[in-house]
């Protein structure tokens, strides 16, 4: 099974710890690696290949929960921006990063895409070390608005 249904199956399934919450386009999941403490990802469900094979409203209803989840990053992070990236080239399923970017990251790092920074030696997603910050996520995007 491909990565992002793998995940969308666990999601449903209430076994994927990384879940945050789940928004009426898919599932938002903390980032496997947290360089940029509060990445998240929203994971389309149902799972489709791109933005492109879902019907107008549909389309809609992602990007407008993705910026929900950014919403929620720039209040519980203090980032000063947010970076949205719709890929799927590695992971040919619809999937959105979400990235806080924060006025302390280093000159060469903020100017560039999230992509720049070393993936291998990134602190790793933990409940221990990022859980309040997961619950406090969840706190933020499921608040009425």
């Amino acid at each position: 099974m491909p990565l992002i249904a793998e995940r969308v199956a666990a999601a449903q399934a209430g076994t994927n710890e990384k879940v945050i919450c789940r928004l009426p386009s898919g599932w938002v999941v903390i980032g496997d690696v947290q360089f940029l403490e509060g990445y998240c990802v929203l994971l389309a469900d149902p799972v489709v290949a791109s933005l492109n094979d879902l019907p107008t409203e549909a389309r809609a209803q992602f990007l407008t929960d993705m910026a929900k989840v950014g919403d929620a990053l720039l209040a519980v992070t203090g980032a000063y921006r947010i970076n949205y990236e719709i890929l799927g080239n590695s992971e040919p399923e619809l999937h959105a990063h979400i990235f806080p970017r924060f006025a302390s990251e280093p000159d060469e790092k903020r100017r560039m895409p999230a992509w720049f920074y070393d993936w291998k030696t990134a602190p790793c997603f933990s409940k221990a070390t990022h859980g309040d910050l997961q619950a406090k996520l969840r706190i933020a995007i499921t608040a009425p608005t």
